[in-house]
């Protein structure tokens, strides 16, 4: 991708959850377009290696922070060394989240409160801190992971949804307030896409070939398909979106009558059958 077309070089970028799978596909992405970086996430030794990689292999400068996002005093601190670093903060890539499997009637309130504290309220912390800064700079974007199953419930991962849904509802509120002083918050919604956390789904070839089968274009998606997303959306060149929900999933949205069957499958049917209902 074109640097000079995103214009992202010297763009001041925080990511949250920046050691794991998909937080470190988007640093490498943004350090490659010249961004300097604040890697936010719960380990030292991830960060800190990847901090080292980033500068080393794209010269540009990285700023590593241990930072528990559900702990406001850490989170505000985090701006504090941020600002105090770097001057200023234009993005902010909130990534962080977890996720557990279980049968709605057996999920445990421990484990609830844990994914809300983590994929809701982190959210809002990070969200909240850095956004006065934003506001009083009178500039800022936010670009907020959330899932295609905000929407359609992952069925076996309630607290999961849940707390996406929310992140949803958070990022429009965001923009709903604060677009007014030049801040924009945005969400990037995947869906069937191989990322770390959902690898195993796919150690099955059958089940890789079904789950295509459900998308309109027919693959599943990347890490590229994300991030290509996540640096549009923290450019400038997306600047008139505001409160969006950008679905990152090949089309699988559009998909839910092609779901139905028909004898012979639905293509087969509707050429069988293309002159039988005259109007």
């Amino acid at each position: 991708m074109d640097d000079s077309w995103l214009g992202l070089q010297d763009k001041v970028i925080v990511v949250t959850g920046a050691g794991g799978g998909m937080g470190t596909k988007f640093c490498h992405d943004l350090a490659q377009q010249g961004a300097r970086l604040v890697l936010i996430d719960l380990s030292a030794e991830q960060i800190t290696d990847l901090a080292n990689e980033l500068t080393n292999q794209y010269g540009v400068q990285v700023l590593p922070l241990v930072v528990n996002v559900t702990d406001e005093q850490q989170v505000d601190q985090a701006v504090t060394k941020t600002i105090a670093t770097f001057e200023r903060v234009d993005v902010v890539v909130n990534t962080a989240a977890i996720l557990h499997f279980s049968p709605l009637e057996d999920l445990s309130l421990e484990e609830w409160n844990k994914e809300l504290n983590v994929n809701l309220t982190g959210y809002f912390l990070v969200s909240q801190l850095f956004g006065r800064q934003m506001i009083k700079q009178h500039h800022g974007t936010f670009v907020h992971i959330s899932t295609v199953a905000a929407q359609f419930p992952e069925t076996y991962s309630a607290a999961y949804s849940t707390t996406k849904a929310g992140v949803d509802m958070l990022s429009k509120q965001m923009a709903a307030e604060w677009g007014q002083f030049g801040v924009r918050s945005n969400c990037v919604r995947p869906c069937l896409v191989k990322t770390p956390m959902s690898a195993g789904f796919y150690a099955d070839p059958k089940v890789e070939q079904g789950r295509s089968r459900l998308v309109a274009s027919r693959r599943i998606g990347n890490l590229d398909d994300i991030s290509n997303t996540v640096l549009f959306m923290a450019s400038d060149r997306s600047d008139y979106l505001n409160g969006e929900l950008i679905n990152v999933d090949g089309g699988i949205n559009v998909m839910m009558q092609d779901m139905i069957p028909k004898p012979g499958g639905r293509r087969q049917y509707a050429i069988d059958h293309r002159y039988d209902h005259k109007g």
